[in-house]
C-alpha cells in the first residue's frame, strides 16, 4: 500500500483561487485515516503555505511535513521545524540577479523566510497577492550577503521568452537545477536540489520505502519528484511533457477534485 503522497499546491492541489476543493479535502482525510502522510510540495518557501496547511487541517502540526523551495527544504509543521535546508551561495544569487536584471523579466529572490521582489509587474502583483507575502527591492541586494539564500527565479508569462532567456544564460547557470512553473517562471535551485531529491530525503527521515509513496504535478519543476516516485500522477490541466512521463493522468483538473480521484482509485479502491 502507498504511505505517502506528494502533491504540488499550485495547478494541482489548488485550484484558481489558490483553495482546495471539498472533495479533495475529503479524500485527503479518507486517506490520513488509513495511515497515509499527505505532504504538499511547492516551489514557494514553507512559511508561504499557511493558508493550505489551515485548510488541510495541518498547521502547525507535530508530524506533519511539507517540501518546498523546489526541494530545498523540508519542515516539520510544528514551529516551521526545518529538518533539511540547502541554498544557492550569496554569489551565485548576485550573479543571476545581475544577469537578469538585462532582461524583461521580474526576478525574486528567496530566503528562508522573506520573499524579495525586483521589477514586479502588475500581472505579478495579482499572482502573487493570493499565494506569498513578499518585499519590494531595487537594484542592490547586498543586503543580503548573510542571509541564507534558497532560490532565485524569473518571471514573465511568455514562456518562450523564458526559453530564450535560458538559451542566452546557459553558461551562468551551467550546472545548477533549472526547472520551468507555473506557466510563468523560470528556476534555478543548488545543483542537485529539486522536489525528487526532498521527496527521497524526507522518506529517509519517515523511513518509508520511496516505492510506496504517489507524487502529483503539472509542470516541470514537479518532474523530479514524478520519476522518483513509486507512482506518478500528473492533473489534467499539466503540460504534455508531464503528462507523457507520467503513469496515470488525471480525468479532472486542478480545478475540480484531481486529488480525490488519484485517492480513491489507488488508495481506497487499490
Amino acid at each position: 500500500m502507498y504511505r505517502l503522497i506528494a502533491s504540488d499546491l499550485d495547478e494541482t492541489l489548488l485550484d484558481h483561487n489558490g483553495s482546495i476543493s471539498e472533495e479533495n479535502l475529503l479524500a485527503i482525510q479518507e486517506a490520513k485515516k488509513l495511515g497515509v502522510y499527505f505532504v504538499p510540495a511547492t516551489g514557494r518557501g514553507f512559511r508561504s503555505v499557511d493558508k493550505t496547511l489551515k485548510e488541510l487541517g495541518v498547521y502547525d502540526k507535530q508530524d506533519e511535513y511539507v517540501i518546498s523551495f523546489n526541494g530545498g527544504a523540508i519542515t516539520e509543521n510544528k514551529d516551521y521545524k526545518v529538518l533539511d535546508i540547502r541554498g544557492l551561495s550569496y554569489e551565485k544569487v548576485s550573479e543571476l540577479f545581475e544577469t537578469g536584471r538585462r532582461y524583461n523579466v521580474c526576478i525574486h529572490v528567496y530566503t528562508r523566510d522573506i520573499v524579495y521582489v525586483y521589477n514586479i509587474n502588475d500581472s505579478e502583483r495579482e499572482y502573487l497577492g493570493k499565494r506569498c507575502q513578499w518585499q519590494p527591492i531595487g537594484e542592490d541586494i547586498s543586503f543580503l550577503k548573510d542571509e541564507r539564500l534558497v532560490k532565485i527565479i524569473f518571471e514573465n508569462t511568455d514562456m518562450n521568452y523564458l526559453h530564450f532567456v535560458e538559451e542566452e544564460m546557459k553558461d551562468v547557470i551551467a550546472g545548477l537545477d533549472v526547472v520551468y512553473s507555473s506557466n510563468r517562471y523560470l528556476e534555478f535551485n543548488q545543483t542537485g536540489v529539486n522536489k525528487g531529491t526532498g521527496l527521497q530525503r524526507l522518506c529517509e527521515i519517515l523511513h518509508i520505502d520511496i516505492k510506496d509513496t504517489i507524487a502529483v504535478g503539472d509542470s516541470t519543476n514537479d518532474m523530479a519528484m514524478l520519476q522518483a516516485a513509486g507512482l506518478s500522477c500528473a492533473v489534467n490541466n499539466a503540460v504534455p511533457q508531464i503528462k507523457e512521463l507520467c503513469d496515470y493522468v488525471c480525468k479532472q483538473t486542478s480545478n475540480e477534485a484531481p486529488i480525490a480521484e488519484i485517492i480513491h482509485e489507488f488508495i481506497i479502491k487499490g
